[in-house]
């Protein structure tokens, strides 16, 4: 049984990100950028205003007042045809090019404009150089890398990539990830549970943290404990890029996953993980001739250790998958807010309410009935981890949490 960052390692080594393919910007939002993008101008390219007013040197109205000769209007898009000597300025619109010899602006509500005499009167606060504008290249300088490799692109990303020269970029694409839930006892969401059974809340479940990883899921519905059927919708979900199977992964009876993925060819990595929730969780690969490989999880069917298991490795997988540059879950150190006993033989992450006040984060243990309970996960936005063995944590300890 492998500890948890043994199984990590034994993960990352195994997936191997997407290869990289070229789209357009409009294509682009959420995938990873597989190459840094450099920019191929300065931003802004010129001395550039951020208010309209008038384009001033400093120099002829460092106490804010004066009255200066204009020389010209100057709208954005435009070029200004007219350098600044002392007592003059030109009247500029927001984003227009400041013309040679200004340093400044004064925005048009602190300007008296004398159309007869085309002067303008100003009087506003103390002027100093760089009032209201940005100089050139002051944001970015050409060569610059705008956006790293292995950045999960956003809005803002991708708008940053369209200013700099970049309408085509290098991304890992979005991964699929079949669902398929396992077990005699499943009946769907909608259907009202009979005797000896349970609504199949994982496949759903998992379709939503799927969507929340970035990733694209592809719900296969459940397959009974008969190998036949099991065999037909495994085939089916080995198609896409990741397979997750909820159940039939312990030492059961009739938990067959194991040997039918076998017999489907997948190469076991490991199987079972020292951790609470989560110890019958399954990962393995199968490796295709002239196709991507396909990166198989056999997770618990208690929805808790589902849920524990995907936010733990899954996510994990999916991020290394994408290029991210840190894909493992990243620790946030919080202070218990109470004392909380931790019991058994094995590390437990405990579904858990993480906070911050004052600037410091604080952590809850919510109470839970076990990997079944999966109404004592709402209030949860993280987990908290503690150490193997029976111990009482209290009050104001800093642990180590993850969020979700």
């Amino acid at each position: 049984m492998l500890s948890v960052p043994e199984a990590f390692a034994q993960i990352l080594r195994t997936v191997q990100p997407a290869t990289p393919r070229s789209c357009s910007l409009f294509e682009a939002t959420h995938g990873v950028l597989a190459e840094d993008a450099v920019s191929d101008v300065n931003i802004p390219p010129f001395d550039k205003a951020l208010m309209d007013g008038f384009a001033v040197r400093s120099s002829d109205v460092p106490d804010g007042t004066g009255t200066l000769q204009i020389q010209e209007v100057i709208y954005a898009g435009s070029v200004p045809t007219r350098s600044l000597e002392a007592g003059q300025t030109s009247q500029i619109m927001t984003g227009a090019p400041l013309p040679e010899g200004a340093d400044a602006v004064v925005q048009i509500e602190h300007c008296q404009i004398n159309e007869a005499e085309q002067t303008v009167q100003i009087k506003t606060t103390p002027v100093a150089p760089g009032k209201n504008m940005l100089y050139r290249a002051s944001v970015l300088e050409q060569g610059a890398t705008v956006v790293k490799a292995g950045t999960f692109l956003r809005a803002q990303e991708i708008g940053a990539l369209a200013e700099t020269g970049s309408p085509q970029i290098s991304v890992r694409r979005t991964p699929s990830v079949a669902i398929l839930a396992t077990g005699d006892e499943l009946v769907p969401p909608e259907q009202k549970p009979e005797a000896g059974q349970i609504r199949n809340s994982n496949e759903v479940m998992l379709h939503s943290q799927i969507l929340q990883a970035d990733a694209r899921p592809v719900p296969l519905g459940i397959a009974r404990d008969v190998r036949s059927h099991l065999r037909e919708k495994i085939q089916e979900g080995l198609k896409s890029d990741f397979l997750l199977l909820s159940g039939g992964v312990s030492a059961g009876e009739l938990d067959l996953v194991p040997s039918e993925l076998a017999a489907a060819g997948v190469k076991q990595v490991f199987h079972k993980v020292n951790l609470k929730p989560g110890k019958p969780l399954w990962f393995g690969i199968l490796e295709q001739e002239g196709r991507a490989p396909c990166y198989i999880f056999g997770l618990p069917g208690n929805p808790v250790s589902s849920m524990v298991c995907f936010e733990l490795f899954v996510r994990s997988a999916l991020r290394q998958y994408l290029g991210f540059p840190d894909p493992m879950p990243q620790p946030v150190s919080a202070r218990l807010t109470a004392d909380f006993q931790s019991r058994g033989d094995r590390p437990t992450y405990q579904p858990a309410r993480i906070d911050w006040s004052e600037g410091e984060a604080t952590v809850t243990p919510l109470q839970s009935m076990g990997s079944a309970d999966l109404h004592a996960t709402v209030a949860a936005n993280g987990i908290a981890l503690f150490a193997t063995g029976n111990q009482l944590y209290q009050s104001g300890l800093p642990i180590d949490t993850f969020l979700w």
